[in-house]
Formats: C-alpha cells, structure tokens, sequence
C-alpha cells in the first residue's frame, strides 16, 4: 500500500507486519510539459537528474549522482542518466538504489535531491514525482508527486534519517534553485 505523502510528512520505512527495510529505491520520474507554440503543441526535452548527498553529523560526506554512480563505500547506487524523462507518472527515470544495511553508522541521514542540469525550470515539467520502493520486493512505499511549476530548477525532495534500529523518509519538497547539487548545498543543509 502506498502512502501518498505531503511536503514535510515523515513515514517510517518499515515493512508491513514488521521488520525493517533492508534496500530501497528512490525513483524520481517526470515528462516535459507540452507548450503551446504557432504551429501546435510540442515538447522540449528536459534533464533532470537525481542525486543522493550522504550526510554525518551535518556534514556531507558522500555523494551519489551522474557522474559518481556508486557511494564510496558501494552502499547507495545511481542506476544511470537519463536525458529526456518520460516516464511521468509511469516507471522511473531515474533511480538511486540504498542498501541500508550496508550505509555505514557514521550515516545518519541521506538528502534526495533533483535539479535541471539544464536549467530550465519546474513550469516545464508535469508528472513529476519521487517515490520510495522496498528494493526486494518492488513495492512502492511512499509517493511525493511534486505539484504544479515554477521558477526555480531543482527541489529538495525528501530524506532518509536513522530512527533508533530503523530509517524514516520525510518528504520536503522544497524548490531550490541549482543546475547541481554542490549548488543545492545552502538550501539543504536548514533541512538536516
């Protein structure tokens, strides 16, 4: 069952009948918004790209994303960059994978995070959503669909803090503006 979340909902990631999660997936999806032009509707490609900052004690320590497709410790994985989206509110686009089991203890929170390396902004894409799936099993958790445009080029999506044995996702959902997520920096760290 899926929890459609709100901006700044926290859910606990646990499996249903007990247990924790042992490896996740954060999918991020989107689709180029159709634009009205002299001769029809057309679309414009769009790159959107996810990244995953790994954060100790309020400092970022690692960093998963296009370029650094694994964590140094192999423990969260960048499944690869897609240019153009598509998926919308379909498949994923992009996916980071985390094996919490393996995310080191010094790791107490992971900060989910899409920008538009292109720098266009969020008014020219539609369907665009973060979701949280069990990794073993391929059910989709939580969903944070991000609502409507603007002017800004990337959001803080959500993170994955350590509760006690176990994790948590909020949803943050905030806008941001960065063609990377080295840019994004100030505007996460209020959210650590």
């Amino acid at each position: 069952m899926t929890v459609n979340m709100t901006k700044g909902q926290a859910i606990s990631l646990q499996k249903q009948g007990g247990g924790t999660l042992t490896a996740v997936r954060m999918g991020l999806g989107w689709q180029a918004a159709k634009r009205r032009g002299l001769f029809g509707s057309r679309t414009r490609e769009i790159d959107l790209d996810a990244s995953a900052v790994l954060f100790a004690d309020k400092q970022p320590v690692d960093v998963v994303f296009f370029r650094h497709l694994q964590s140094d410790d192999g423990s969260v994985r960048h499944t690869g960059d897609n240019l153009v989206g598509g998926a919308g509110q379909g498949g994923d686009d992009e996916s980071i994978l985390v094996d919490l089991q393996r995310v080191p203890v010094h790791i107490d929170q992971i900060v989910f995070t899409v920008n538009s390396f292109t720098g266009q902004t969020f008014q020219e894409v539609q369907n665009a959503f973060c979701r949280i799936v069990d990794e073993t099993n391929g059910q989709e958790l939580a969903r944070y669909t991000l609502d409507g445009g603007g002017q800004y080029t990337a959001q803080i999506m959500a993170k994955v803090s350590r509760v006690g044995e176990g994790w948590q996702m909020t949803a943050l959902g905030n806008p941001a503006n960065g063609r990377t997520f080295q840019d994004l920096m100030p505007a996460i760290l209020p959210h650590l």
